[in-house]
C-alpha cells in the first residue's frame, strides 16, 4: 500500500507563493512606468519625463522661513535661524535641474518642489561643404 498525503488546494489558494512574489517584484522593477513614486521619511518623490516632484511635510513653517538652493543636480532645503523647527535636507537627482523652470509651493504645511529637468543643449555644428 502506498501512502500519499493529500493537500487541499483551497487552503493555499489565497496565499501567494514566494516565487510569485519574487517574480512580481522583478517585473515591477523592469517594466517602464510613466511616473515612479517613492516615499521616504515624510517625503514623496514622483518622477516623469519632464520633471521630478518632491512633496515634503514642513508643518509650522512659513514661506519666509525656508531656503531652497539648487546647484547642478543637488537640491538643498533648510530652515532659517529662529524658525520654530529646524529642517535640513538635501537630494541628489539623476539629471541636472533647470532652476529657471522649477517651482516651489507651500500649502497647508506641505512643500511641493517641481524640479524641471535640464534639456541638454544641442552643440552640433553644421559645416558647409565647398
Amino acid at each position: 500500500m502506498i501512502f500519499a498525503p493529500v493537500i487541499r488546494r483551497a487552503a493555499y489558494a489565497n496565499a501567494p507563493r514566494s516565487a510569485d512574489l519574487a517574480l512580481q517584484r522583478f517585473l515591477m522593477g523592469t517594466l517602464p512606468t510613466p511616473a515612479r513614486a517613492s516615499t521616504a521619511a515624510g517625503c514623496t518623490v514622483t518622477r516623469d519625463d519632464k520633471a521630478t516632484t518632491l512633496q515634503l511635510d514642513v508643518p509650522g513653517l512659513a514661506r519666509e522661513q525656508l531656503q531652497i538652493s539648487i546647484e547642478g543636480n543637488v537640491v538643498k532645503l533648510q530652515s532659517v535661524a529662529g524658525a520654530p523647527r529646524q529642517v535640513q535636507r538635501a537630494w541628489e537627482l539623476a539629471d541636472e535641474i533647470d532652476a529657471s523652470a522649477s517651482t516651489a509651493k507651500l500649502e497647508n504645511g506641505v512643500l511641493t518642489l517641481t524640479l524641471a529637468r535640464l534639456v541638454p543643449a544641442d552643440k552640433s555644428v553644421q559645416l558647409v561643404v565647398h
